[in-house]
């Protein structure tokens, strides 16, 4: 067979070195292939196996607290009344009154470059890369594609979706489009030094999220785009969106450019990766991996450098490979040294409202967010649940300073620009020598522990040395580096989402293959750890407002035959495997569905679903795999458990794949090329989804 790449010129990026399930093309446009480059967090903080276990037990934190529940999945977070105190709490919490209805025949492991879900289901996709999203949009055309097309047209890549009902069949639909990757949008791409103008135009519009009308088809699960009509609150956000500031960095100095010397109208999104809603149904989205964005890094002055590396802002690369500098000189640091810190936010979108200013909320902090899932403490504070998605990295909560009331608009949005924000600390219950680096259970028979949420800063108060307020926010990895109590070093924080039946916070810790043995601790049990594992937090009285709470790890994923894995102690002989967990969700019995990226056991990523309570808890199935060389995100199951969304990430993106030899043809078959797209997963017979 011919080279398919003969004659065309890779990329030189692409031979870079990378580690773990991805390809190379992936890592590169993605993240701006981290994992290549020296971890960013070189802190001494101590991991947590080395602090000396504190008096407050897990036990103990149950003990003084009850589980609770809110309202969660398409729509807006509350509060609910919590169940009986301990020990009934914690029997509901791991007991229950017996086996979930989860039933469905998993799907098996596979390479086929299609959508695949359980006999008995349906599937269809709802949205395209390219489709019409705005009036005057043309029809997609891969070889006559325009930044004026793109910006009215759905963007690149689909990561985080979340759902706003209007009727029982019609809704909003929110996509986040994190990254683009131009190798296989464009024919012959080798790099943005040698794009065209009107290439990397495209890319930049590419970028954001985009508002679509959906609507029920018939009475099924299944949803479809609106095509006809007014569809009034259609919308694209781009990185080329005029937004603002708000909160207590808003102003800052640190935030201030030549072409916005007030410091407080950035332009543009990058990198949206995971979000959350608000009570007062907008969307919070997440910008992760901006540092990849900028050249010149080198040329920023002395005293920014270490806060810039700190972001993994490579400073000994004069140039990135979208070179987005040649259209626009904002992303030249040597020209314009702050621009970099007006992303990393997370960014408040009114999908009922096209012509409002998106809100970058500088009180959540600056960091490469994942997850932005709000819920009520006791009291009606309002609580945001942050990762920060990088080796060694910390997760995060902020607590509103006011109270949430019940459709007081204008005093609730402003409940994120004034609160507290944390850090967590996790300490084990286990003595060290128990923690082998094999993954072996402790003597307790499982890995757990209590945790503390530090405080970072409140207002204009900070409570790290040596920072004020506004450079806690702007530079908050560098904050969370130096508070006092010591932050604990985490493996790639991902997705928060709190159960709305327990009340239990769920975390995916995609991979770490940089931890090494005497690194390991209970939080992160293993050592090189490609495949990752789900957290639990239970906060105390399971308040989401108190500031301490019990742990545990109820997955540590892998192939089920590995003595490191564990399923929260359900017989491994009858689970699925699964590798690298990165966004999770609930359904409204309280099952854990997880997403999977970059599955280093060689197959597919895909949907699983895991009871966490019962006889059934830690019983993991596979609900479907995605096409080949694509990333599973959203997703989302809606109120009625009458379908499933999923969004299919970058398909074909593989080492070698180009627009002239594709990996994969998915959705549209052959012929086509492949096109990031969300889907949707519905019960032929109209069951709920999963049973």
């Amino acid at each position: 067979m011919a080279n398919p790449n003969a004659g065309r010129r890779l990329l030189p990026l692409l031979s870079t070195p990378h580690k773990g399930g991805r390809s190379a093309l992936t890592c590169q446009f993605r993240c701006g292939n981290a994992c290549a480059h020296d971890v960013a967090n070189t802190t001494d903080n101590a991991y947590f196996g080395d602090v000396v276990k504190q008096a407050l037990s897990r036990r103990g934190v149950l003990r003084a607290g009850a589980l609770g529940a809110i309202v969660v999945g398409t729509g807006v977070a509350g509060a609910v009344p919590a169940l009986a105190d301990e020990p009934e709490a914690d029997a509901a919490r791991h007991g229950g009154s017996g086996d979930s209805d989860i039933r469905f025949t998993a799907v098996q492991p596979n390479k086929d470059d299609k959508l695949t879900i359980p006999d008995g289901y349906q599937s269809s996709v709802v949205v395209r890369w390219g489709d019409p999203v705005l009036p005057g949009a043309p029809e997609f055309d891969f070889d006559n594609q325009s930044a004026d097309a793109q910006n009215k047209q759905f963007g690149y890549n689909c990561d985080y979706v979340t759902v706003f009902p209007m009727g029982r069949d019609r809704a909003l639909m929110w996509v986040n489009h994190e990254y683009t990757d131009e190798s296989l949008m464009f024919r012959g791409y080798t790099g943005g030094a040698a794009a065209t103008e009107e290439q990397i135009k495209i890319g930049l519009a590419a970028h954001g999220g985009s508002v679509v009308e959906i609507e029920r088809a018939g009475r099924t699960g299944e949803w479809k785009l609106v095509t006809k009509g007014r569809r009034r609150y259609n919308r694209r956000i781009t990185a080329q969106t005029k937004m603002r500031f708000t909160g207590p960095a808003a102003g800052s100095d640190l935030l201030k450019t030549a072409a916005d010397p007030r410091g407080t109208t950035p332009v543009g999104m990058l990198n949206n990766c995971s979000g959350g809603t608000t009570p007062w149904g907008t969307v919070l989205t997440t910008e992760e991996n901006f540092n990849q964005y900028f050249v010149n890094a080198d040329k920023v002055p002395e005293a920014q450098k270490p806060y810039i590396t700190r972001y993994s802002i490579t400073t000994g690369t004069p140039s990135s490979s979208r070179r987005f500098d040649r259209v626009e000189e904002r992303f030249d640091l040597a020209k314009h040294p702050n621009e970099a810190n007006r992303f990393g936010w997370i960014v408040e979108i009114d999908p009922f409202d096209p012509d409002s200013t998106p809100i970058k909320r500088t009180a959540l902090g600056r960091f490469a967010h994942e997850a932005a899932t709000t819920t009520l403490a006791r009291d009606g504070r309002l609580v945001v649940y942050m990762g920060d998605d990088g080796r060694f990295e910390y997760i995060y909560k902020f607590v509103s300073k006011d109270r949430y009331i019940p459709g007081f608009d204008r005093h609730n949005r402003g409940l994120l620009d004034e609160g507290t924000l944390y850090v967590a600390k996790f300490t084990g219950d286990s003595p060290a020598a128990e923690l082998d680096g094999t993954g072996k259970l402790p003597s307790d028979g499982q890995f757990d522990g209590s945790g503390e949420w530090l405080p970072l800063v409140s207002g204009d108060k900070s409570f790290v040395d040596g920072m004020t307020a506004q450079e806690v926010l702007v530079y908050t990895r560098s904050a969370a580096d130096k508070v006092k109590g010591g932050a604990t070093k985490m493996d790639r924080p991902e997705d928060m989402e709190r159960n709305p039946v327990t009340g239990g916070v769920y975390v995916a810790l995609t991979n770490n293959t940089n931890r090494t043995a005497a690194q390991v601790d209970e939080a992160n049990p293993r050592p090189s750890n490609k495949h990752g594992h789900v957290l639990e937090i239970v906060e105390r009285r399971n308040d989401a407002g108190e500031k301490t709470f019990a742990w545990s790890l109820p997955l540590v994923c892998g192939d089920p035959n590995d003595a490191s894995t564990y399923f929260a102690g359900f017989d491994k002989t009858k689970v699925s495997p699964i590798s690298c967990p990165d966004n999770v969700t609930f359904d409204k019995d309280g099952n854990l569905w997880i997403s999977t990226d970059g599955n280093a056991l060689g197959t597919n990523d895909g949907l699983f679903v895991m009871p966490v309570r019962g006889k059934e808890r830690g019983y993991v199935r596979q609900f479907l795999t995605v096409p080949v060389g694509a990333e599973t995100c959203g997703p989302l199951v809606t109120d009625d458990q009458r379908s499933v969304f999923v969004a299919v990430q970058h398909p074909g993106e593989t080492d070698g794949a180009s627009p002239e030899a594709p990996s994969s043809r998915w959705p549209d078959g052959e012929g086509s090329q492949p096109r990031p797209s969300v889907a949707v997963v519905w019960h032929a017979r109209g069951k709920k989804v999963g049973a």
